[in-house]
Formats: C-alpha cells, sequence, structure tokens
C-alpha cells in the first residue's frame, strides 16, 4: 500500500476505528510510533494511501479532521 497521509489516534481507540473503517471497506493500516512518524504517548498512526475525495471524506468525518501527510 502506497502511504498517503495518516492520524494519530489513542490506542484505546484503534478496536472501533478499526471495526467501522473495516465495515466501510476503506483501505489501511496501523503503525507504531517510529522514526518517521513522531506520535503522543500512547498513541498509533491509522494510515491511509489516496482515497477518492468521497472516501476521504468519511474518515475526515470519522476521525473529526483532516490527516497529516505520510512523510517521504
Amino acid at each position: 500500500m502506497e502511504k498517503s497521509f495518516y492520524y494519530s489516534v489513542p490506542w484505546s481507540e484503534i478496536r472501533y476505528l478499526k471495526e467501522a473503517l473495516s465495515a466501510m471497506e476503506i483501505p489501511f493500516a496501523i503503525e507504531q510510533p517510529s522514526d518517521r512518524l513522531e506520535l503522543a504517548e500512547g498513541d498509533v498512526a491509522l494510515v491511509f494511501p489516496d482515497l477518492h475525495v468521497r472516501v476521504y471524506n468519511h474518515v475526515r468525518e470519522l476521525l473529526g479532521d483532516h490527516g497529516q501527510r505520510y512523510p517521504d
């Protein structure tokens, strides 16, 4: 999967978000903090490929804001 953008989310919310994204058939990956992604303590990253605008809007509504660009 080509990584385009990500959201930093608390680990405690992953189960709900994973189920919601899977139900909407939206592709994503979960990543732990790394040298590329600086995340807050206890957070993980939901990483997405480029998405169609309509699909991106569903993600944005679910997560409440715009995602951050995945570093090159």
